[in-house]
């Protein structure tokens, strides 16, 4: 599979979803903590998962959660 028309068909039906919904995902999120998501949006259109990873390690910090104050 060195070229785009030796991939099968079915492959392309999910690749391209996939990226539709990681890019406009990221888009959405990074919209609304104001983390240039424009950047996360396309570049989220281009691979899988790296963007996600990346953005979930570097922007969502889920185990730096900020805790409540009794």
């Amino acid at each position: 599979m060195n070229t785009p028309e030796q991939v099968p068909i079915w492959v392309w039906f999910i690749l391209i979803p996939t990226l539709i919904a990681q890019g406009t995902g990221l888009f959405i999120h990074a919209r609304k903590s104001g983390r240039f998501p424009w950047l996360w949006g396309l570049w989220g259109f281009t691979s899988i998962p790296m963007p996600t990873l990346i953005y979930l390690i570097f922007v969502v910090k889920p185990w730096r959660r900020k805790q409540t104050k009794d």
